[in-house]
C-alpha cells in the first residue's frame, strides 16, 4: 500500500488515548513510520498553581499511553516522545529532528491554540514540513450543522435538532488504529525516556488519587462502565449533587481520555431503544458541540458578551465587591448551598453542573459581580476546565450568552437548596458546621430559632456565616442593574 510519507510525528494534546483517536489514525495511514510526542506547553503550565489536579492527571495518562503505545505497536522501543518546553518552538525542533515529513494533531478551538497552532505551521513549512490537522473532540465542527439561511445557530433547541437529524441513526464514524500500528516506531535513543516526574516539570502531587480519580483509558472506562449500568436513570437523577446521578467523564472528556465518539455512540445505543436517561445524557453532550461551535463561530466570547449589549452592564467594583468576591471564593456567602458547592470545588476540584448554575447566579446576580471574575476562578479550579463549556456556562447564568437565561429569571438559592438537596445530605458533607441542623432549617439557618441552632452547635456570624446578602434586596439590584440591557432589548 503506497503511503504518502515517510516520517509522520503526531501531536497529541487533548486526544491522550491510542484508540478512536483521528490524528493517529490519519498518520498511520499515511506514513511509513509514526512517532507520537506530547509536550508539557510551558506557555500553559508557567500560569498554573504548583500543586494543580489537572497536570497530575495529565501526566498519569501519559504514562499510561506510553505503555499503551509500545502495546499497540508490539515494539517494546516504540511508546511517548514527552518534551517540556514552549509548544511553538519543541514541537518544530522535534519534527525536524525526526526527519518528520508531516506533523498531524487534532483541530482544537480556543483563540490562543488557533494562535499557537498558526506559529506552529509557519514554523514547519519554513522546513517543508506539513502541518496537517483533523477533527476528532466534536462530532460536528464550526460550519457543520449551519440554519437554513447558512448561518451558526445561537439557540440550543433548533440546534439540537438540526444536530441528531444529521448524525441519523447509525454511531459515529470510529477510527481503528489497530490495522496500521506496525508503523509506530522505536523512539531515537535520545527520546526513549519515561514520562518526566511532576518534580522536573516544576509540579507538586496534588490529592487526585485520595479523590478516587483515575488517570487515562482505564479511568475513563471504569466510568463508562459504571454509568451504563444507570444511563437509564440520568433524567431523574441528574439535578441532586448528593445523587450518583452524572457520569463523572467531563475531565476524560477534557483531555480525550475517552471518545465523544464512543459515548455519543453508546447514548445513540439506547436513546433508540427508547431509553429517556439516554436521551437526555446525549442532549447533554449536545451542549458540549454547541459550545465549541459557538466559540469557533463567534470567538469575541472569550473575553466579551456574546451579546454585545450585556457589557453595557456596570458590575461591582471597589472593596466591598472584593470583599463579597472572597466570601464566594471561600464558601463562606450564609447560604449553605452556595457554600457547599464552592467548599466541593475548592476541595476536589468539581462541582456538580446543578450547583454550577447556581453559585454562577448567586455571583453575578446576588452579589453583582462580574460574570468573568467567575468564569476565571472556575478555569483556574474546576479538574474539567474547557473553555468552550465554562464560557458558555458563564454567559448561561449571566444572561450574556446565545440561548441563555433570561436576565429576569434570579435563582433563589434557599428554594434551589429546599428543591435539590431536600434532606441536606450534600450540604452534611461539605458544611459539616451545620450538620446538626434539620432539613427544615439548614438551608437557611438564620431562619431558625436561636434554641435550635444552639442545639446544633451552630453561631451565626462565629461558626458559620451571617448570609452576606439579602435575597430579596439582591434580586431589586440586579433587575435595576440589567435596566441598562432591557431597555435594548
Amino acid at each position: 500500500m503506497h503511503k504518502e510519507f515517510d516520517t509522520g510525528l503526531v501531536w497529541l494534546r487533548r486526544d491522550l488515548r491510542p484508540h478512536d483517536n483521528a490524528a493517529l489514525s490519519a498518520a498511520l495511514q499515511s506514513c511509513k513510520q509514526v512517532h507520537c510526542a506530547f509536550v508539557f506547553d510551558r506557555a500553559i503550565l508557567d500560569t498554573l498553581p504548583r500543586a494543580d489536579r489537572r497536570v497530575e492527571f495529565i501526566r498519569e495518562s501519559l504514562v499510561a499511553l506510553d505503555v499503551q503505545l509500545r502495546q499497540l505497536a508490539g515494539k517494546p522501543q516504540a511508546g511517548l516522545i514527552v518534551c517540556h518546553g514552549f509548544a511553538t518552538t519543541a514541537l518544530p525542533a522535534l519534527a525536524v529532528e525526526l526527519g518528520a515529513d508531516a506533523v498531524f494533531a487534532a483541530h482544537d478551538y480556543e483563540p490562543q491554540a488557533i494562535e499557537r497552532d498558526a506559529v506552529v505551521r509557519d514554523v514547519l513549512q519554513v522546513y517543508g514540513i506539513r502541518l496537517i490537522t483533523v477533527k476528532d473532540h466534536v462530532i460536528f465542527e464550526r460550519h457543520e450543522v449551519l440554519t437554513q439561511m447558512g448561518k451558526p445557530y445561537g439557540v440550543f433547541t433548533p440546534y439540537l435538532r438540526a444536530w441528531l437529524s444529521r448524525l441519523g441513526d447509525q454511531a459515529p464514524l470510529h477510527y481503528d488504529c489497530e490495522p496500521h500500528a506496525s508503523a509506530l516506531a522505536d523512539r531515537p535513543a535520545a527520546h526513549a525516556k519515561a514520562v518526566p516526574e511532576l518534580k522536573s516539570l516544576g509540579f507538586v502531587p496534588t490529592n487526585l488519587c485520595a479523590l478516587g480519580i483515575v488517570p487515562g483509558t482505564v479511568g475513563a472506562n471504569a466510568l463508562v462502565d459504571d454509568f451504563w449500568e444507570r444511563m437509564d436513570h440520568y433524567d431523574e437523577r441528574r439535578n441532586y449533587p448528593s445523587v450518583k446521578g452524572p457520569s463523572y467523564l467531563s475531565v476524560h472528556l477534557r483531555f480525550g481520555t475517552v471518545s465523544i465518539r464512543q459515548l455519543v455512540g453508546l447514548a445513540l445505543q439506547r436513546k433508540l431503544s427508547g431509553s429517556v436517561g439516554a436521551s437526555i445524557w446525549l442532549a447533554e453532550l449536545v451542549w458540549r458541540d454547541f459550545y465549541f461551535q459557538v466559540l469557533a463561530n463567534f470567538p469575541h466570547v472569550s473575553n466579551a458578551a456574546f451579546k454585545p449589549e450585556y457589557d453595557r452592564i456596570v458590575w461591582e467594583q471597589g472593596d466591598h465587591a472584593q470583599s463579597l468576591w472572597t466570601a464566594w471564593c471561600q464558601g463562606l456567602t450564609g447560604y449553605p448551598l452556595v457554600d457547599a458547592a464552592m467548599a466541593q470545588l475548592n476541595q476536589t476540584g468539581y462541582m456538580h453542573n446543578r450547583l454550577r448554575m447556581v453559585v454562577g447566579s448567586f455571583l453575578v446576580k446576588h452579589l453583582g459581580l462580574d460574570w468573568r471574575w467567575g468564569e476565571r476562578y472556575f478555569a483556574e479550579q474546576l479538574n474539567d476546565f474547557d473553555l468552550a463549556a465554562n464560557n458558555g456556562g458563564w454567559q448561561w447564568v449571566s444572561s450574556s450568552g446565545c440561548d441563555a437565561q433570561p436576565y429576569f429569571r434570579i435563582f433563589n438559592p434557599i428554594t434551589q437548596s429546599e428543591k435539590f438537596d431536600a434532606e441536606g445530605k450534600f450540604i452534611r458533607r461539605y458544611v459539616p458546621q451545620l450538620a446538626g441542623l434539620s432539613a427544615k432549617h439548614i438551608h437557611a439557618p438564620w431562619l431558625a430559632r436561636p434554641a435550635d441552632l444552639a442545639s446544633a452547635g451552630v453561631q451565626l456570624g462565629e461558626n458559620y456565616p451571617l448570609p452576606i446578602v439579602d435575597h430579596a434586596q439582591a434580586r431589586a439590584r440586579t433587575l435595576a442593574r440589567y435596566a441598562v440591557v432591557r431597555k435594548t432589548l
